[in-house]
């Protein structure tokens, strides 16, 4: 793990003289589900415990050159269920942060990308779709939408055989839109989707659902956590991307409107993990959370401060700090959610893969960083 170097930005950064790409934002599918897009976990788990919730979380996970890191950090995961015997301990679903395959959604990507490696992930695997997720070849041959494969594989109407999957049993998600709401006994897992943009680019619709989700969510504190998870990441300090400024003003305009803020953001698009706390003017603080290292060939350093591409200078940052990251290895996250007597206790774990010596064999993963949240 990184210890914030002297020599490295300890704060987000915004990368100079980035083009406006916003006219390749691609219309969304139709959604698959009834509007306001909730779908519980109990629906489609058959015991799922109000005390004690554990599940993983990763993005990025596609891979164009080499499905190494890919495999490692499924077989990772994999071996981390495996390990535990207690029921409540094991992870109940993986909820993937986008970017499943590279570098276009077509549904000839997903066998290699997404179903041969976590063809023995013996969990549910939600998720929200990332830009490359969304994107359209114009090359391919057979014509496709934006989504089209993604919601095939992940929004389906009933959990079905995917007829592009391969030789995998692993069918269908139910999930009932694009961007939509995992409803927990513990938490409600707000999934955004921000097109196919570099930055992300939400729109009026999506907002104003995202507004009325917090809402809803704030009613049900203390007894869940509000978690939102957005493949866009609002904070970072990359020299790949950097920073999303229109993710910024969506979440300090969320909390303008509503009074709200999330207990925890997730998002991954940036091949790191990074971890930014954001304190606001009630003086909560609230974590920012980038974990996009999950098997993408190359991964993203944080920016020296003599890199003259990048600025941390920007009152959007007033608040912000860098708390710890790992930009040199592979990873995902294992979220623990517990039941207390004054409402929720949220704990994060992240994990690294060795990459000394890329073999089949799985070296146990190491505990990278840790962290607490608590709602009461």
């Amino acid at each position: 793990m990184s210890l914030l170097p002297a020599h490295k930005h300890a704060t987000p950064v915004f990368k100079k003289d980035q083009p406006d790409d916003n006219f390749k934002f691609q219309p969304l599918p139709k959604p698959t589900g009834s509007y306001p897009y909730h779908l519980s976990l109990e629906k489609i788990r058959s015991s799922v415990s109000d005390k004690k919730l554990v599940f993983q979380m990763v993005g990025d996970t596609g891979s164009i050159r080499s499905p190494d890191f890919q495999q490692l950090v499924a077989g990772q995961m994999k071996k981390q269920y495996d390990e535990e015997i207690a029921q409540p301990d094991k992870p109940a679903f993986l909820f993937h942060l986008g970017d499943v395959v590279y570098n276009f959604g077509e549904a000839e990507k997903y066998s290699r990308q997404f179903f041969e490696p976590y063809d023995d992930y013996p969990g549910l695997i939600f998720a929200i779709p990332g830009n490359h997720d969304s994107d359209v070849n114009p090359d391919n041959p057979v014509p496709y939408k934006s989504l089209d494969a993604f919601t095939r594989v992940f929004c389906s109407t009933e959990s079905l055989p995917v007829p592009f999957s391969g030789k995998t049993d692993r069918k269908s998600m139910i999930q009932p839109n694009v961007y939509w709401t995992l409803e927990t006994p513990l938490a409600n897992i707000i999934g955004l989707h921000g097109n196919v943009t570099k930055y992300g680019s939400i729109k009026e619709e999506q907002q104003k659902w995202f507004f009325e989700e917090l809402k809803n969510a704030q009613k049900q504190r203390p007894e869940k956590a509000i978690i939102v998870c957005i493949h866009h990441a609002p904070y970072s300090a990359d020299i790949n991307h950097g920073s999303s400024q229109p993710m910024i003003e969506l979440f300090d305009r969320a909390y303008k409107e509503t009074g709200i803020h999330p207990d925890i953001v997730f998002s991954g698009h940036v091949h790191t993990y990074q971890r930014f706390s954001k304190k606001y003017d009630d003086g909560k603080f609230v974590p920012f959370v980038v974990a996009g290292a999950g098997g993408y060939d190359e991964l993203h350093a944080v920016a020296a401060l003599s890199d003259d591409r990048f600025t941390a200078e920007s009152p959007l940052f007033d608040n912000v700090k860098l708390e710890n990251y790992c930009d040199n290895k592979h990873g995902f996250l294992k979220i623990t959610l517990e039941k207390t007597s004054s409402g929720v206790e949220l704990r994060g774990e992240y994990y690294t893969i060795p990459h000394e010596n890329i073999t089949e064999t799985y070296f146990p993963a190491a505990l990278a960083d840790k962290f607490n949240v608590t709602i009461n």
